[in-house]
């Protein structure tokens, strides 16, 4: 039995919620303006990612 199906939605967050309202959306502002700024060797790899052909991608699965 899996018993965080009912604590958490699909996307792992918590169940019930309001992941709409201003308060979730200006915490995850403050969360994202805490961290530190992406090096351009970060960018490059994320962006790489996100760019790769469709058959490379189904041999990496």
């Amino acid at each position: 039995m899996h018993t965080t199906a009912a604590a958490e939605d699909t996307l792992g967050r918590p169940a019930g919620a309001d992941h709409g309202d201003a308060a979730y959306w200006a915490r995850i502002r403050r969360i994202v303006d805490q961290a530190p700024p992406l090096s351009d060797h970060q960018r490059a790899v994320i962006r790489t990612a996100f760019h790769q052909p469709a058959d490379h991608k189904e041999r990496a699965a």
